[in-house]
């Protein structure tokens, strides 16, 4: 009955989905490190894909989530836009390609596209499960700071927005360093089903990052450390409910990135959250990180996804980097 009552609360139509193609060109090295060999603290090198896509829409994807065993994944740009498709591998497990992809616009409580690039500045996503199955997206705004969950139809998210209540101090947030990071605890968290949402550069008065959980019994305030020039692009638990938070840095030289994993039982309000680093990367290994997303690979480990946004910029790269986590 639960799931019936989703369907009819969402209504979803992917009617103005758009079909396109995304090239995919492999990477096959990550700091000097060949697929399968060891990388950081606790990761292997997976593999990952540089995409470009045939549509001018296609760019500035600012987060993804993996909604299925099969490689179903869907991405949001920060023109307010949702790209979905379906990853595929090869027999070694490296991605190869994206399949089947689609993209539309991301549209209001009436079903309607958002009205202007301040409205659509669309930066985090994960996926809504109900009794193990997917069936919806949460979706995290800046500039005109809201979250909305949008249904899934037929593994695709789209349909009207169905507005998600947060607090007066993020909605009071009208600029583009409010909420960049957004995730969903598991059922093994001590936090399950709980949202939790970072704000890229709101500090308190301890200087770091402000954050909020979401629910009655767990919810409130809490804070990510301050980790020097970066600052949180991306949030993900694992299926163990630890939690990773993916951080960006910009220099004269480039950009940098950091991923730091927090034990699960940390994860509560009024916790400064920091953890330990598993990854930190410069250089042409990577670009303008903002995405993070984990999954459940076909031999049951666990897969980390990292995505950068080009910001339609000519001399930046979307990047897809997956990573498997041992530790």
């Amino acid at each position: 009955m639960l799931l019936g009552l989703l369907g009819t609360i969402f209504a979803p139509s992917n009617a103005f989905a758009e079909k396109f193609n995304i090239s995919a060109t492999p990477i096959k090295w990550f700091k000097g490190q060949a697929i399968g060999k060891p990388v950081g603290t606790g990761l292997i090198w997976r593999g990952g894909l540089q995409l470009k896509g045939n549509v001018p829409n296609f760019g500035g994807l600012s987060d993804l989530t993996i909604m299925s065993t099969n490689g179903g994944v869907a991405m949001v740009t920060d023109t307010g836009y949702l790209v979905a498709g379906q990853i595929s591998y090869d027999q070694k497990g490296a991605p190869v390609a994206i399949q089947n992809a689609t993209i539309e616009p991301i549209k209001n409580s009436k079903g309607v596209k958002l009205p202007n690039l301040w409205s659509r500045d669309s930066e985090a996503i994960d996926t809504i499960y109900r009794n193990g199955e997917a069936v919806a997206v949460r979706i995290g705004f800046e500039n005109l700071t809201r979250v909305a969950d949008f249904a899934l139809l037929d593994g695709r998210p789209g349909g009207a927005a169905k507005d998600y209540i947060i607090p007066t101090w993020l909605t009071q947030q009208r600029n583009n360093w409010s909420i960049e990071s957004l995730c969903i605890a598991p059922p093994a968290s001590p936090v399950a089903g709980s949202t939790l949402m970072i704000a890229e550069d709101v500090r308190n008065d301890k200087g770091n990052n402000r954050a909020w959980l979401s629910g009655k019994r767990d919810g409130g305030d809490l804070s990510v450390a301050a980790e020097g020039g970066f600052r949180p692009t991306g949030c993900a638990f694992t299926q163990a409910g630890d939690l990773l938070i993916l951080y960006r840095d910009v220099g004269i030289f480039g950009f940098s990135m950091q991923l730091r994993k927090i034990a699960a039982a940390q994860v509560q309000a009024g916790q400064v959250l920091f953890g330990e680093k598993l990854l930190e990367a410069n250089g042409g290994d990577v670009d303008n990180m903002e995405g993070l997303a984990t999954h459940i690979g076909a031999n049951g480990e666990t897969i980390i996804s990292i995505l950068s946004d080009d910001n339609f910029r000519g001399w930046e790269r979307t990047l897809l980097l997956q990573f498997e986590l041992v530790k």
